[in-house]
């Protein structure tokens, strides 16, 4: 396993965690993966071998990850963090992991979408024909879970869209689209 593959299923991996819980993208980690390829291009480089993607298949990436989602963080529909994670997804993996990835994790946050805008009707439905649920007393863990939760989202919600972005880079990388 490559040092970028290695990097993309570990950045994927923080990134799904810490967005599905916290709905943070820590720019500290993406930081520390654009530090990560930029070594892991120079190495190649002074070994003589052609880095895969190359140099400019990166900057590319990173620079069309930018401007394709910028957009949508411009008119509110996403955070900084996604647009962020998008752009150093295609400086990783390069140009051609950016469109396969998008169509998944947009499918992906689609998805969740429709569940969050049906569960009203979903759980009406449950409550006509089951009784009120909340007449059962949910476990002391959930509410300790779901407490843990607010204090960790401090009041941010939303669809955890990097999350999906993670996961779709994840899958990517191990059906070895990225060969990196």
């Amino acid at each position: 396993m490559s040092l970028l593959t290695l990097t993309a299923l570990l950045l994927g991996l923080h990134v799904a965690i810490s967005d599905m819980t916290a709905r943070r993208v820590s720019n500290r980690a993406l930081l520390t993966v654009l530090g990560v390829v930029a070594l892991a291009q120079m190495i190649s480089l002074a070994e003589g071998a052609a880095p895969s993607p190359s140099i400019g298949q990166c900057l590319l990436g990173g620079v069309i990850g930018l401007l394709v989602l910028l957009p949508f963080h411009a008119i509110g529909w996403m955070g900084a963090g996604d647009v962020k994670l998008f752009s150093t997804i295609g400086f990783l993996l390069g140009t051609k992991a950016l469109l396969p990835i998008w169509v998944f994790a947009s499918l992906a946050a689609g998805g969740h979408a429709l569940l969050v805008v049906a569960w009203p009707l979903v759980a009406g439905s449950l409550t006509a024909i089951t009784g009120p649920l909340s007449a059962r007393p949910a476990p002391a863990w959930l509410h300790h879970w779901q407490r843990d939760l607010r204090v960790a989202r401090q009041g941010r919600s939303g669809i955890p869209y990097a999350a999906y972005l993670g996961l779709a880079m994840i899958g990517y990388t191990l059906i070895g689209g990225g060969h990196v």
